[in-house]
């Protein structure tokens, strides 16, 4: 079986990303990315020719621009703005 040839150095990531991958890219499933595309909270995509790519550095700044989940930093119990005591939640994040 036959590889497809990698063109780019390991350190250069491509800058327009299929769908899939601007999903992955991003954290989030294919579905849910649509949604944010078709709500305007992630960009919409280039059309290079037949191909429909989504900018990498627009994701970037869109997902910049996301709001920050209220309520502080759940990793470590503190809240973003120093306001509330420093104790642990014992919250723990699931993917």
């Amino acid at each position: 079986m036959t590889t497809k040839p990698d063109y780019l150095p390991s350190s250069l990531p491509p800058r327009g990303l299929c769908r899939v991958w601007a999903a992955a890219y991003l954290g989030v499933s294919p579905t849910l990315f649509d949604e944010m595309v078709d709500d305007g909270r992630m960009p919409k995509p280039k059309k290079i020719n037949s191909r429909t790519v989504w900018d990498r550095v627009q994701l970037d700044i869109a997902f910049a621009a996301l709001p920050d989940e209220e309520g502080g930093n759940p990793w470590n119990g503190q809240p973003d703005n120093g306001t509330s005591a420093n104790k642990n939640t014992g919250r723990q994040r699931s993917y």
